[in-house]
């Protein structure tokens, strides 16, 4: 049965961003909520809790996957650009946008996709969220908690937990987000497509 911590939204209490990290690292999955929608997410490196975040959002192996990152010296590990699209990425982020960008040989081949060999990463503008990825040390792997057959994201935490506590180790409340997704922009070489919008203002990128 999962966890469940309620964390101030404002001012996250060390204690239990330490308690949620600690469930992070064992390779538990995690519902968190961001500064678009909740999302479902886990260790980046952890195989088992991979594959358990696709049993949960019901996406096969060919799915993509983003990495959440807390700043862009951290994506930088993970993702490579040229400096026109790092002036961008830096006056955007925090913020919600998630970034299609050429992957490197850090990123575990199966979070990639297969052929373009691209990453989509995202650096959030919550402090909950600040709070664990500074605490980790790493980024979390992530996933917008949009269950196969519902019409909108899950907001509702308490709802949340009903449905998946017997299915995740730690749902996080910290208080409702929004129901739209980031938006979504493809930024590789020197090409720049916004392919969704969302709670980002997309015409920057135009």
């Amino acid at each position: 049965m999962a966890r469940y911590l309620t964390i101030h939204p404002q001012n996250p209490q060390p204690r239990l961003i330490r308690e949620a990290v600690e469930i992070i690292r064992k390779g538990g999955v995690v519902v968190y909520p961001t500064d678009t929608t909740y999302a479902i997410g886990c260790r980046i490196g952890d195989k088992s809790a991979v594959e358990r975040v696709r049993r949960i959002r019901k996406k096969d192996d060919k799915h993509n996957f983003a990495l959440m990152c807390r700043d862009l010296s951290e994506s930088a590990t993970y993702a490579s650009y040229h400096t026109p699209v790092f002036r961008l990425l830096k006056s955007h982020t925090p913020g919600p946008y998630t970034f299609i960008l050429r992957a490197t040989q850090e990123v575990p081949r199966r979070l990639m996709h297969p052929k373009r060999k691209q990453i989509g990463l995202r650096v959030p503008d919550h402090a909950i969220l600040q709070a664990i990825l500074e605490e980790l040390g790493e980024p979390i792997l992530t996933s917008t908690l949009k269950l196969d057959g519902d019409e909108y994201p899950m907001n509702d935490p308490a709802e949340i937990f009903r449905r998946l506590e017997h299915e995740v180790d730690l749902v996080i409340d910290g208080g409702p987000c929004g129901l739209d997704p980031t938006t979504l922009v493809r930024m590789v070489d020197d090409d720049i497509e916004v392919v969704r919008v969302g709670v980002g203002d997309p015409t920057d990128f135009e």
